[in-house]
């Protein structure tokens, strides 16, 4: 993709240094770059990276129907007729109805990188950016995102080199995208070094990146760099809720450090944050792991004095917990202490399953809902009947003669 850069242009600004902490240290090396402003924005996500271009689309008439070639474009991009769609987008750039391009773009990039013709989203890119420079930054991001998308991390690289040549700013939204992608599809020491990037950018994690980064740790069981990550974020940071404390609770209960995930928990209380339900329910996972039952019974009296109504989840615990032990007879004296009678539901948030995976009882009564559809009104109690004659019949042996 070298190729595909535009020719570099001179430093015109040294107060815009901050561009090439984005760029990996043997790119700057042999390319030359021109700085840019970090801007911080707020926590955006991954879909963000299109609003540049629609908001630059707005130029085009609202009232007016879209262009028929256009959309006849997009449909053939979108079917795979890339021969057909280029064709149309040569005629229409020509003509006078290129400024209404940008309506289509969001697709159309989209489309390209599904068909794998990624030089031609740069081709478009800069081709659009040469009629109307404004639009240029939010083409740029969005390119960013195919590449990102489609797991072609040089690409992006190089689509963010060519932003900082262009002198255009790499604002949180990008920043993050960056990171998500990196993330996603690329190894823990090549997300780890975007990470350190942004940081040295000065722009501000999403909550977004910090899930992908989590995902990523937990995917590779690495726990104890999970806890690391979310240490150097920030345990004392508001603007993500409870998400980093909860992920710092998670890295020792996945490792069934229990001394250190009480001893979290507390210093969670003490610093003024409020223990929701995927909070309770990641202590919970572990003390049901370790058969602690006293844990658990007082983990539901602290639920019950916080108003925290248990879900699916919660009673998965305690369910698997006494059938591991074959207590099945004093389950419920634990669903009394929960709401057995409530109607089940699963509000907690899917990265406890990402580290423990789902119960035999939430698993099996999550299928028994999707099979029902909604038409039998079901309590905690209901399907805990129906779960404790599923576990008995296939404890007995059936003989065919």
């Amino acid at each position: 993709m070298g190729t595909l850069l535009l020719p570099p242009r001179p430093l015109s600004s040294p107060a815009l240094a901050s561009v090439c902490l984005l760029l990996p240290p043997a790119r700057l090396a042999s390319r030359s770059c021109r700085p840019f402003v970090a801007q911080r924005g707020p926590f955006l996500g991954l879909s963000s990276a299109a609003q540049g271009a629609q908001r630059a689309a707005a130029s085009c008439p609202r009232t007016a129907p879209p262009h028929a070639d256009a959309a006849l474009m997009l449909a053939h991009a979108e079917a795979g007729d890339f021969a057909q769609a280029q064709s149309i987008w040569a005629q229409l750039l020509l003509s006078s109805d290129a400024p209404c391009l940008l309506a289509v773009v969001p697709r159309l990039l989209p489309a390209y990188a599904r068909l794998r013709r990624f030089d031609e989203i740069l081709l478009v890119v800069r081709e659009l950016c040469a009629r109307d420079p404004d639009a240029a930054h939010g083409l740029y991001q969005l390119a960013v995102s195919c590449f990102g998308a489609s797991g072609e991390l040089a690409l992006m690289e190089d689509a963010v080199l060519e932003m900082a040549r262009l002198g255009l700013p790499v604002d949180s939204a990008t920043g993050n995208a960056f990171v998500q992608y990196y993330a996603s599809s690329g190894t823990v020491p090549q997300m780890e070094a975007a990470y350190r990037r942004l940081k040295k950018s000065r722009l501000l994690i999403s909550a977004e990146a910090i899930r992908a980064m989590a995902s990523a740790y937990i995917s590779q069981r690495k726990y104890y760099k999970l806890g690391e990550f979310v240490n150097d974020v920030g345990l004392g940071r508001r603007n993500a809720g409870n998400l980093l404390w909860n992920l710092y609770l998670l890295s020792f209960a996945a490792n069934f450090k229990m001394k250190s995930l009480q001893r979290s928990f507390l210093e969670m209380v003490d610093a003024g944050f409020r223990p929701d339900l995927t909070t309770f329910n990641i202590r919970a996972a572990a003390f049901s792991k370790m058969c602690m039952f006293w844990d658990l019974h007082l983990s539901a009296d602290h639920m019950r004095s916080d108003g925290v109504s248990p879900d699916l989840v919660a009673h998965g615990c305690f369910v698997d917990a006494y059938l591991e032990r074959r207590l099945a007879r004093n389950l419920t004296f634990a669903f009394d202490r929960l709401d057995g009678a409530a109607e089940p539901v699963v509000a907690t948030d899917g990265v406890l399953f990402e580290a423990f995976g789902k119960g035999g009882f939430h698993a099996s009564s999550e299928l028994l809902l999707a099979a029902t559809g909604g038409k039998r009104r079901w309590t905690y109690y209901k399907l805990l009947g129906v779960y404790l004659r599923k576990q008995h019949r296939k404890n007995q042996i059936f003989w065919n003669y």
